[in-house]
């Protein structure tokens, strides 16, 4: 399919798109990108210009799952039938009134043979639905802070008192809310907003260690762990351009926190079935144990907003005190659980790890090794990737989407984490390719293809 095409947009559709971008809120700064997308099916995005050729058709190849979110691409035949069946049949009641929808999904996923057993023993966690991952890592927030408190006495809970600091990483994205802001160290989203409450009676603070390095975490355990609450870690970093952590360190931060009563907080809002496994919070197969698991993005299947909040039963919120809206609706329940049936039965956690092997080979030789003045690195596992552009790119990174664009490829870039400390190196921002599970092998050969494509002209432009 040629990236290009004929003008395929009525006058007045095209002068709908061109208000809408003046009406719906910019949260990016700057001109918004200069493409419309007018349909789509699968990976496929059916798209047009808006600035020179105005109205021209493009073909887009969907490197980014729609923010990682579309796990299924779009127009799905499983999730469109699940959206049927359930507005006929499933009704709205909300989570304090049982559903059967969804019952079937809990006992699925968390019950004696529940698909999730493994991470999460039946009995011992609970859940919570919440509409967006912000909301959902807001609620493991709440619980953690919660946790030191008795609510029948109103006071800390004995040998809590003290605990009053939260550990997090340096360049961790973990959403927008207020509440959130103080789990990132970058200043860029804090300066000039309000910070945690001071140390007084019910306090906390935050803490902000390099990712991925043991002995600065070993070193803040044995300083820290008397006065530590909890940690709160994205098992791979994505805001801050796809980061691994070495190998058992995932394994050893849970062992910390296990052996000094520290609650281990994991956020999957993006990592959720894209590591090539369900959760990427494990080493060498086996899971690593949390304490509570926000998962989020692709568990909507891409059209519904929606994340789930699973805690240990210890772990509650005083009466009523966070009572949601969508807590797991019966419509949710339905697209969450035929959308993951599918994934299981086609075995597309398997399929991810073709497609992460493809994508690793493709995307470091064909465009680190070729066009080492655009970008520096590559680096990811299963759907989840990133190129890390060069400084030079990265001071023109619209210039270098709009080229992808052109090439017939959609893709986002991240913050990159920035600096940091430990004498680790400057992260810069990064290109994302997060493509859906459905993706084929063929379909990735054409989205390198097309990314060569565009950073050549790219690199013409410049």
């Amino acid at each position: 399919m040629s990236p290009t095409g004929q003008r395929t947009i009525s006058g007045s559709n095209l002068h709908d798109i061109l208000l809408s971008q003046e009406t719906h809120f910019n949260h990016y700064g700057g001109k918004p990108l200069p493409f419309a997308c007018v349909r789509g099916h699968g990976i496929e995005i059916e798209a047009v210009r808006l600035t020179a050729g105005m109205g021209e058709s493009l073909h887009l190849l969907d490197a980014s799952g729609g923010y990682g979110s579309a796990c299924l691409g779009a127009g799905h035949e499983v999730v469109r039938r699940a959206l049927e069946r359930s507005t006929t049949e499933s009704g709205y009641v909300t989570d304090e009134f049982a559903s059967l929808e969804r019952a079937r999904l809990l006992a699925w996923l968390f019950g004696e043979d529940g698909l999730w057993r493994d991470h999460f023993p039946a009995g011992e966690y609970h859940v919570a639905g919440r509409n967006s991952g912000s909301e959902g890592v807001e609620l493991a927030l709440r619980l953690v802070l919660e946790s030191r408190f008795d609510h029948r006495r109103l006071r800390y809970r004995p040998g809590m008192e003290e605990r009053n600091t939260i550990l997090a990483f340096e360049g961790a994205w973990h959403g927008w809310t207020s509440g959130l802001l103080p789990l990132l160290n970058r200043r860029h989203y804090t300066m000039g907003l309000p910070g945690p409450a001071p140390l007084d009676q019910y306090g906390v603070r935050v803490d902000h260690i390099p990712f991925g390095d043991l002995t600065a975490l070993r070193d803040y355990f044995a300083a820290n762990a008397g006065r530590l609450l909890a940690v709160f870690t994205e098992p791979v970093q994505g805001d801050a351009g796809i980061l691994l952590p070495p190998p058992g360190y995932l394994r050893t931060l849970a062992d910390l926190c296990a052996a000094k009563g520290v609650l281990f907080v994991a956020d999957e809002v993006l990592t959720f079935a894209k590591s090539g496994a369900m959760f990427a919070t494990r080493d060498e197969g086996a899971p690593v144990p949390t304490d509570i698991t926000v998962i989020g993005k692709s568990l909507g299947m891409g059209v519904l907003s929606t994340s789930m909040v699973i805690a240990r039963r210890g772990l509650r919120v005083r009466q009523t005190g966070a009572v949601a809206t969508s807590d797991l609706r019966p419509i949710t329940c339905a697209v969450v659980h035929e959308g993951l049936r599918h994934i299981v039965t086609a075995d597309l956690i398997g399929h991810s790890r073709e497609l992460d092997a493809r994508l690793s080979a493709g995307l470091r030789a064909e465009l680190a090794e070729r066009f080492p003045d655009t970008y520096t690195e590559c680096r990811g596992v299963g759907v989840l990737h990133g190129v890390e552009l060069s400084a030079a790119a990265a001071s023109r990174a619209p210039a270098l989407r709009e080229c992808l664009a052109s090439a017939g490829v959609y893709v986002e870039f991240m913050a990159g984490a920035g600096r940091r400390s430990g004498g680790l190196r400057y992260i810069h921002p990064t290109m994302r390719i997060a493509p859906p599970l459905i993706t084929t092998l063929d379909q990735v050969d054409e989205i390198i293809s097309r990314l060569v494509e565009g950073t050549r002209l790219f690199e013409k432009s410049s």
